[in-house]
């Protein structure tokens, strides 16, 4: 990992942070879209769409049409809600990150820099699901500088931290399609202890759910 360095987020990070956020995000596009293909329910709407318009119409063409703009569609509902998700929170919590994470108890965000140019970050503050625990939140890393390790450095730069401040806990959450990111924490000692939905009724009908995790530190 060389010429990497983790450091305390500085008020002229804030367009790259937001980048890096957007873009993290925007990757996982592709194996939500997957996702929901391969659930029971929408591949049997695909499939009797196809076998009713093939019945009525005596052609491949038109069952072929409709089926690819119902494709069209569902990759389109999948791009909406990311960007949805990414426009919360860019509203929320990373509109003003120094007042969020820097000037509040038992908080702070990092960014890991290479050669002066920020290639990463994480965040942590107080649980709201688990009492008495820090969440560890907004780990990304550029699509550039992954392998490096600089992910591993930021999950245990939250753990020192944490630890120093006598929290007995890191949880975290992580979706159902981000798998690299699972096996990331799981590498780094997590450990899954529940899945759930957010509470948005298109998480349930597209089964689209979410894992809670928890590393527990030695004193």
């Amino acid at each position: 990992m060389a010429n990497i360095q983790i450091r305390k987020y500085r008020d002229d990070d804030d367009g790259k942070v937001k980048s890096m956020f957007t873009m993290g995000m925007s990757e996982h596009v592709p194996s939500a879209f997957t996702h929901l293909l391969k659930q029971p329910v929408n591949q049997m709407v695909l499939m009797c769409t196809f076998c009713a318009l093939m019945a009525s119409s005596k052609s491949f063409l038109l069952p072929i049409l409709a089926t690819t703009f119902l494709l069209a569609g569902t990759r389109q509902f999948v791009v909406y809600m990311f960007n949805h998700y990414i426009d919360s929170v860019l509203r929320q919590d990373l509109c003003n990150i120094t007042e969020t994470y820097l000037k509040q108890k038992d908080s702070c965000f990092w960014v890991a820099e290479s050669d002066g140019v920020v290639v990463g970050s994480v965040a942590c503050l107080p649980s709201e699901s688990a009492a008495g625990c820090l969440e560890l939140k907004r780990m990304s890393v550029c699509r550039s500088h992954r392998g490096m390790g600089i992910a591993k450095a930021l999950c245990r730069t939250v753990a020192d931290f944490t630890r120093e401040r006598g929290y007995p806990a890191v949880m975290l959450h992580t979706s159902v399609v981000q798998t690299d990111a699972q096996k990331l924490y799981e590498h780094m000692g997590f450990k899954k202890i529940r899945e759930f939905y957010p509470p948005q009724i298109s998480a349930k009908i597209t089964n689209f759910s979410l894992f809670e995790y928890r590393l527990d530190l030695q004193r």
